[in-house]
C-alpha cells in the first residue's frame, strides 16, 4: 500500500496579531505567523541562533478561535499541513508561497492576561475536524 503524509507540528511564538477575512461565501479565514527559534554551538565554540518564520492559516471555527485568543507573542502549538499556494501579481509576475493549513492549536506558555475568556485552568484547545470542510475551495486572498 503506497500512501502519502503532509503533518507538521510546531511550536513558536506568535509574530503579529491574527487577522481575519471571509471568503465570498462568508466562511472566516484567518492568518498570522509563528516563529521558532534553535540555537547550536560551533565546534569552536561560538554560538548561533536562527529563527524560523511560519505562515499559518486557519479556516472556520479555528479561525474563530485564533483570533479571539491568540496575540502577537504568544506560545501555540500548531498541528496541520502543508501547502503551497500560486499565483500571479497584476504585472504578470510568478509567486509562491508555503503555508501551514492548521487544523489543530493549542495555547501554550503562561497565561499574561487575567481577562482570558476560558474557563479557569483551562487554556482553548481548538481543532477543525467536526467541520468538515478544508477550506481549499475557495481562498480570500
Amino acid at each position: 500500500m503506497s500512501r502519502g503524509l503532509n503533518k507538521v507540528m510546531v511550536i513558536g511564538n506568535l509574530g503579529r496579531d491574527p487577522e481575519m477575512r471571509y471568503t465570498p461565501s462568508g466562511r472566516p479565514v484567518t492568518t498570522f505567523t509563528v516563529a521558532t527559534s534553535r540555537s547550536w554551538n560551533t565546534a569552536d565554540g561560538e554560538r548561533h541562533s536562527e529563527t524560523e518564520w511560519f505562515n499559518v492559516v486557519t479556516w472556520g471555527n479555528l479561525a474563530e478561535i485564533c483570533k479571539q485568543y491568540l496575540t502577537k507573542g504568544k506560545q501555540v502549538y500548531i498541528e496541520g499541513r502543508l501547502q503551497t499556494r500560486r499565483w500571479e501579481d497584476k504585472e504578470g509576475v510568478k509567486h509562491s508561497t508555503v503555508e501551514i493549513v492548521a487544523n489543530e492549536m493549542m495555547m501554550l506558555g503562561e497565561r499574561r492576561e487575567a481577562n482570558n475568556h476560558a474557563p479557569a485552568g483551562e487554556e482553548p484547545v481548538a481543532s477543525e475536524e467536526s467541520e468538515g470542510h478544508s477550506g481549499e475551495d475557495e481562498f480570500p486572498f
